[in-house]
């Protein structure tokens, strides 16, 4: 069984247990693939994608990350009075008004727009005079079509930023839209579209700066887009995407060694007898077709157990499989274990992660049900305890 049973919970007995090794070994192993001069900046939006920015931060500066990506001011300085000294970029722009807490608090802004430059310049000016230059980075839309200023917008951008004298361009990025998928040619054209609007820049007498644009199915797979600096999000935290072709998955698998790094944990609060022909749950949309023992563990859909999950896959006891059936409520989830005759109340429920020679991780759920691996780790609940080991 896993060691991870001598854990004690206080209150409900359901937990998250968060492998800052496996991360560190995942860091290693990028930084060893992509090349040790290339920049990694570690993707920790959303709380590190649910897991805990500032222990998980915290660990990769120590191990020399250079960059970390967050998606809002909040997010950069929660790092920053944690103690994180290392650059931060504010990923998805900001909302005029922000751009003081942001240069204030050291982190990196992106312009989306043109329209961004002369609100960034403004607070540069009032915030730091004659002090120096407030550096950012500029995102470039090349058919993500989120956010990013437009290709035509190039020459316009540059023109903008001719007239500053407070802010300077330190990187320029851009998003790939299907990075995993090898049979279309969508990430050939933005990574072409992406290096035109590049040499027209140089062409202008602008300096990209810091070129990056790889995320973690580019870093995975696509040598040419690494550049300067890399981005690794779900790779860094042990979860490699579904590529198509399936087979192109299992490739890099064997390229890329991953540790995933969450395991989500409950104890059996309740064991039922139920006779052949009852309801469990919600809407009884589950029905007993045999006498069954039914087990109830302390977590549902606010603590990561996501509703889809709803008469559909695992969990594991005793290094078994257990089905999870009946409706998967906010607060509780029910098991059918009569294939586990020596089930008892307090034994361990391992909804993710590994129990003997058994495992079932978030990337193997996550097909199953329709979604992609973030999905499910930003839904592990703010209420559930997390242990770094």
């Amino acid at each position: 069984m896993s060691m991870t049973k001598a854990i004690h919970v206080g209150g409900r007995p359901v937990w998250a247990e968060i492998s800052l090794e496996a991360i560190l070994h995942n860091l290693r192993v990028i930084r060893q693939h992509v090349g040790g001069k290339r920049m990694i900046l570690a993707v920790v939006k959303s709380n590190a994608y649910g897991l805990g920015a500032v222990p998980i931060s915290k660990a990769l500066q120590k191990a020399g990350t250079e960059w970390f990506g967050v998606t809002c001011a909040n997010e950069g300085i929660e790092l920053r009075e944690a103690g994180i000294r290392k650059r931060i970029l504010v990923l998805t722009g900001f909302w005029p008004g922000e751009e003081k807490r942001l240069i204030e608090n050291h982190l990196t802004p992106t312009v989306t727009r043109v329209e961004d430059v002369k609100h960034l310049e403004r607070a540069a000016k009032s915030h730091r005079g004659k002090s120096g230059r407030v550096p950012f980075h500029l995102k470039i839309n090349t058919g993500m079509n989120r956010l990013g200023i437009l290709p035509s917008e190039i020459e316009a951008f540059a023109a903008e930023l001719a007239d500053c004298r407070h802010i300077a361009l330190e990187g320029t990025f851009t998003h790939f839209a299907s990075a995993e998928d090898f049979k279309a040619k969508q990430t050939d054209d933005q990574e072409q579209l992406f290096r035109d609007c590049l040499d027209r820049l140089r062409a202008l007498g602008v300096s990209p700066g810091i070129v990056h644009m790889a995320n973690s199915g580019a870093i995975c797979a696509r040598r040419s887009t690494w550049e300067g600096m890399v981005r690794p999000g779900a790779i860094l935290y042990g979860y490699h995407q579904s590529f198509d072709p399936p087979e192109k998955k299992r490739e890099i698998m064997g390229i890329m060694p991953l540790r995933p790094c969450l395991s989500l944990r409950a104890r059996i609060i309740s064991l039922r007898e139920v006779p052949a022909g009852q309801g469990v749950g919600y809407g009884a949309r589950f029905v007993t077709q045999r006498p069954s023992k039914i087990a109830v563990i302390n977590a549902g859909y606010a603590d990561g157990v996501v509703r889809q999950r709803t008469n559909r896959g695992c969990a594991l006891l005793r290094g078994k499989r257990v089905p999870l059936v009946g409706t998967i409520s906010m607060d509780l989830t029910t098991l059918d274990v009569t294939d586990v005759p020596d089930a008892q109340l307090g034994d361990v429920i391992s909804i993710y992660g590994k129990d003997g020679d058994a495992a079932i991780e978030v990337s193997d759920v996550a097909p199953e049900i329709g979604t992609v691996t973030s999905d499910l780790l930003c839904a592990l609940g703010r209420r559930v305890p997390k242990y770094y080991l």
